[in-house]
């Protein structure tokens, strides 16, 4: 007994699989930034990923955010943010090429200004008396 192809209409499998292409969001590369902010310092190297000390006491970076050197050339992407909200650190995955080990302790590392948060977005916010 044939079952027919899996993930295509239930016409047999000769078209277009159904659901596909639904003008979802699409992350592109605009490339580096025109001013890149010092975000970090690199702590030590941890399984093929930097983890950084945040020197930005009032902001967050963005999940997937693009980090970069002085330069402007980007090393990776914010993989994880970590610690108390008054001491923040974050991992970096490595961009293509990139070795974490060959950065050493207090190297700087930056990114965008657009792709941060401030650090208010994560605190609780004041009850208000009388609310609805």
């Amino acid at each position: 007994m044939s079952r027919g192809g899996r993930g295509f209409g239930s016409r047999g499998g000769g078209g277009v699989p159904r659901g596909g292409g639904r003008g979802g969001y699409q992350q592109r590369d605009f490339g580096p930034p025109d001013q890149v902010l010092e975000l970090g310092t690199f702590v030590h190297a941890v399984e093929d990923e930097m983890l950084c000390s945040s020197l930005m006491p009032d902001k967050v970076p963005y999940f997937n955010a693009p980090i970069y050197l002085q330069n402007k050339s980007q090393i990776g992407k914010v993989d994880e943010i970590l610690g108390p909200i008054n001491e923040v650190f974050f991992s970096i995955k490595m961009g293509e090429g990139m070795v974490a080990s060959s950065f050493k302790k207090g190297d700087k590392v930056y990114i965008g200004g657009d792709k941060l948060l401030p650090i208010d977005r994560f605190l609780p916010k004041p009850k208000v008396a009388g609310g609805i």
